[in-house]
């Protein structure tokens, strides 16, 4: 709801000074060029989640995602100990890290609410230490191949749209273990209390 209110504020301040500098025709011609490059990004953008999404699903019914949930749960079971006891936790669990290594985090989110949503039965509305280290896990994610970021680099015209390569592997690790870093040290200072 917030955003909404930014957005807006943003929208009509933008017609307020258009308006007071005499520039609400430029105003109005930036707006409709800005929603035709969002639509054509997102045209552009579409394949490329429905082909990933689709290699997941793929995934999935093979039983891929259950030899990911093997080779993830010596990793995971360090930081979530409990969701590894749960096997659909830990395939969702596992699903969700496999979607963000590949850059692929509009595919990841539903398998990290289903995750959440099973971490969170039985808490009373309490976030656990597991639950918010799986938050942070969602959201920093370690990625080894950014296709989103290098499918709009592509529709943008790069020449090669994965050069980023090194610079996102130490981004997303160092990301990734900051925000654990930080999680263990909240979760003792607040156990604390």
């Amino acid at each position: 709801m917030a955003m909404a209110w930014v957005w807006t504020g943003m929208v009509v301040l933008s017609l307020i000074f258009g308006v007071l500098n005499g520039t609400i025709t430029e105003v109005s011609s930036a707006a409709m060029e800005g929603a035709t490059a969002a639509v054509e990004l997102c045209i552009s953008m579409g394949g490329i989640m429905c082909l990933w999404t689709g290699i997941m699903a793929i995934m999935n019914k093979c039983g891929f995602i259950d030899g990911l949930s093997r080779l993830f749960r010596p990793i995971l079971r360090r930081f979530l100990p409990c969701a590894c006891r749960d096997k659909e936790t830990l395939n969702a669990v596992s699903a969700n890290i496999s979607c963000n290594m590949l850059g692929l985090g509009n595919a990841a989110t539903p398998l990290g609410i289903q995750a959440a949503r099973r971490m969170a039965r039985g808490t009373g509305g309490v976030a656990t230490d597991e639950l918010c280290a799986l938050v942070v896990l969602n959201t920093a994610s370690i990625q080894l191949l950014p296709t989103t970021v290098a499918g709009v680099r592509a529709a943008y015209g790069s020449a090669s749209p994965f050069d980023i390569l090194p610079a996102v592997w130490l981004a997303s690790v160092l990301s990734v273990t900051a925000g654990l870093t930080a999680a263990r040290l909240f979760s003792r200072l607040f156990r604390r209390r």
